[in-house]
């Protein structure tokens, strides 16, 4: 039951990711802007549990990382992930991307 919800919360955070980087945009975001963000859902959330998602959502070609020498990471979303925001694409397995009720005839 853990694993289950290990993997609910890990899918739900990269959804919840996308969507701050999303209103981030144009200009992306840094990580430690986005953990109070993520973490006014998930209170024990870490700037370490933020970036293995970061990391796996641009392994995803979601969004675009940049790390600097001081070892700060900016985001920024690909045109991919601006699809995956607006619905424009499906959501493949792996984020927890809630039904769009709104494209519904």
């Amino acid at each position: 039951m853990k694993q289950l919800s290990e993997k609910i919360r890990r899918e739900a955070m990269r959804w919840h990711l996308l969507q701050v980087a999303d209103v981030a945009r144009p200009q992306g975001i840094y990580t430690e802007a986005m953990l109070p963000i993520i973490q006014s859902v998930y209170p024990d959330a870490t700037e370490n549990e933020v970036r293995r998602n970061l990391d796996y959502l641009e392994e995803r070609e979601l969004v675009k990382v940049k790390k600097d020498p001081t070892d700060r990471w900016y985001v920024e979303l690909t045109r991919f992930g601006i699809d995956m925001v607006e619905y424009a694409i499906d959501c493949q397995p792996g984020i927890a991307r809630p039904i769009n009720h709104a494209s519904r005839g």
